[in-house]
């Protein structure tokens, strides 16, 4: 315990340096890791991908591939790349090609049924009608679209970020963004007149 308390004020690369060891912490450095950013991750799966059992599929798989992949030896030129790669990006980098993966097996548009979003008890009725709009805005969404949007809106990424996990430029990740939040705005703007009307 007192060691995972220590671990807690370690910066991520040093966590990295402890993981790619052999020693008895590197399993404390792992999970230090996962505490850290299960949730982003969980919550990109579940917004992207939306399909509860296989988005929490990716979700497993992610932490697995990244800790093997951690767990590879590699040169010293692997290694220089992983130390200028930030974990939250390389956890999100790896579930994106994953969902791509199975996207491109299925042969067809995923079909978003639901999201997840922090629901507090505390919540009018007007409150969720609203959630569950946006849920149903975002379903509309090309992939694309509804990715960019999650990793900027949920996953608080820069706009960098964005564009070297999607390999694309960032004019174009700010196009994405922007044309995704009209979208849901275009199609919000009907019920919202309603909601304003009760």
């Amino acid at each position: 315990m007192f060691l995972e308390k220590n671990l807690k004020k370690y910066n991520d690369m040093e966590l990295i340096t402890l993981l790619k060891s052999n020693s008895s912490i590197s399993d404390f450095a792992f999970k230090e890791i996962y505490d850290r950013y299960s949730s982003n991750v969980n919550a990109y799966c579940m917004r992207v991908y939306n399909n509860q059992e296989l988005a929490e599929d990716v979700f497993q798989e992610t932490f697995i591939r990244f800790y093997q992949s951690m767990k590879k030896k590699s040169d010293d030129n692997e290694e220089n790349i992983l130390l200028n790669f930030n974990i939250p990006g390389l956890l999100i980098t790896i579930s994106r090609n994953f969902i791509l993966n199975l996207k491109r097996k299925e042969k067809k548009e995923v079909v978003v049924e639901s999201f997840d979003f922090f629901e507090h008890d505390t919540q009018n009725y007007e409150n969720q009608e609203l959630l569950d709009l946006i849920k149903k805005a975002l379903d509309t969404l090309e992939f694309d679209y509804r990715e960019a949007f999650v990793m900027r809106e949920y996953n608080g990424m820069s706009y960098e970020e964005i564009a070297k996990i999607t390999n694309i430029s960032i004019s174009n990740a700010k196009a994405r963004v922007f044309r995704a939040k009209q979208k849901i705005r275009d199609i919000l703007k009907p019920y919202l007149v309603d909601i304003n009307k009760i």
